[in-house]
């Protein structure tokens, strides 16, 4: 396959290593979209998305529509004469009239394997669900959610120690040599393009802020994964003292303390322990309000006395 027209649409991390991936190919990207600078921080400071500035860097067309539905964006693109529309984790609807433009229509990388884990969080959801595999599969995109025909699968395995950001690190750096593998044998790959199963697919729902709360009557290994599928995003809290207390690493044991779940059975210099459901959690690092990530033994030089055994954790600051 020749080099090919590249249209690219992508807003966060993720979506700029694919789009430096393509600028380092022989293929030419004539423009990229993503979405509207965002408030960000205390001080709700309009800030670029990771793909702007990437764009920019590279001197790429840029263009940030609120939306794709206007006629405009239509003739817009189609002026662009794109050979196809490569589409990451971008965050706006492709309507069909936009779908059909690019000479070899959209794909589609998308950090799952298809048709698991559909929708805005396949991350997340893998971990949370304890998922042993997860990988990218690039797809023609159609008018659903992540329901078009599948070109191109790269599986990678999710390790128990995984968090959110390394598995999205892994992730990106398999979609980017999927990703430049599908456009290189694209024609050839679409006459083999295979339809997903829908009656097997399940859907990765938006990640929300009270998932994030931990339930100490789990048992160890599932609040393990809450820990970890919240790293950089959604941090994993409960209650200590009327205090929120975010807990950021922490190893499940086989350990069982007669203590109710929440209760801190051990302390030691380098962690404390915690009862959970016929198991318990070791954990190591820690946020108190208003502080930077710390080690236990941090936080003990200040306040010494305030993961003491028999102490509990609530899931409320009303219990407090």
């Amino acid at each position: 396959m020749g080099n090919l027209r590249i249209c690219f649409a992508g807003t966060p991390e993720f979506a700029a290593a694919h789009l430096l991936a393509l600028l380092d190919s022989p293929h030419q990207v004539i423009a990229t979209y993503t979405q509207p600078d965002r408030p960000s921080g205390r001080g709700k400071k309009l800030l670029p998305s990771p793909t702007k500035r990437v764009a920019e860097q590279s001197a790429i067309p840029l263009f940030q529509p609120t939306t794709l539905r206007a006629q405009e964006q239509y003739n817009l693109l189609e002026g662009l004469c794109p050979d196809v529309l490569v589409v990451v984790a971008y965050g706006l609807i492709l309507p069909r009239a936009i779908l059909s433009i690019p000479k070899f229509g959209c794909i589609n990388v998308h950090a799952s394997l298809l048709p698991r884990w559909r929708g805005a969080a396949p991350i997340e959801r893998a971990i949370l669900a304890g998922d042993k595999e997860s990988g990218i599969t690039i797809l023609q995109m159609d008018e659903g959610l992540d329901t078009g025909p599948i070109l191109y699968q790269q599986p990678i395995s999710i390790a128990d120690s995984d968090t959110r950001q390394s598995l999205e690190d892994n992730l990106a750096h398999a979609g980017k040599g999927a990703l430049l593998y599908t456009l290189d044998n694209l024609e050839l790959l679409m006459a083999g393009a295979i339809q997903q199963d829908n009656q097997v697919s399940t859907y990765a729902e938006k990640l929300q802020k009270t998932e994030a709360l931990i339930n100490w009557k789990s048992p160890a290994s599932t609040i393990s994964r809450t820990i970890r599928a919240g790293i950089g995003r959604f941090p994993a809290y409960t209650f200590l003292d009327g205090d929120r207390l975010r807990i950021i690493e922490a190893t499940p044991k086989a350990n069982r303390f007669e203590h109710p779940p929440g209760t801190i059975a051990e302390l030691g210099r380098n962690g404390f322990v915690v009862a959970c459901s016929n198991s318990s959690l070791h954990v190591n690092l820690v946020q108190l309000p208003g502080k930077n990530v710390a080690n236990v033994a941090q936080v003990l030089n200040a306040r010494p006395s305030l993961f003491a055994p028999g102490k509990s954790f609530t899931n409320s600051e009303a219990q407090s």
